[in-house]
């Protein structure tokens, strides 16, 4: 799926299922819980946090993935074409990081 076809697939399931887009204020405050979630497994899988009774079942892939969603309708709600976007910020680290990685001397310890 190309990143445009899942802007089309979420705005398909919001106005099928979901009714209307939540406000931009409370999309925002979802993300926030869903990079929280996804925190929470990244500190128990490879971190030193221990996993608790209400950690069973969550998986990476699947908290990666509400982050998306909730991206990509942020994005459709403001009108923000993700593809285009995407290949701007790629192109712009490209020019303004080319070797800044590759010189960095802590990266190849």
């Amino acid at each position: 799926m190309t990143i445009q076809e899942a802007q089309e697939a979420v705005d398909q399931w919001i106005q099928t299922k979901g009714v209307r887009y939540f406000s931009e204020t409370t999309n925002m405050a979802m993300l926030t819980e869903e990079v929280g979630e996804v925190a929470r497994i990244i500190a128990r899988e490879h971190g030193e946090q221990s996993y608790k009774e209400s950690d069973e079942g969550k998986q990476l892939a699947d908290e990666l993935a509400d982050v998306m969603f909730v991206v990509i309708c942020l994005a459709n709600q403001t009108g923000v074409d993700l593809s285009e976007a995407f290949q701007r910020n790629l192109d712009k680290k490209t020019k303004r990081d080319n070797t800044r990685h590759q010189d960095n001397k802590k990266l190849r310890e």
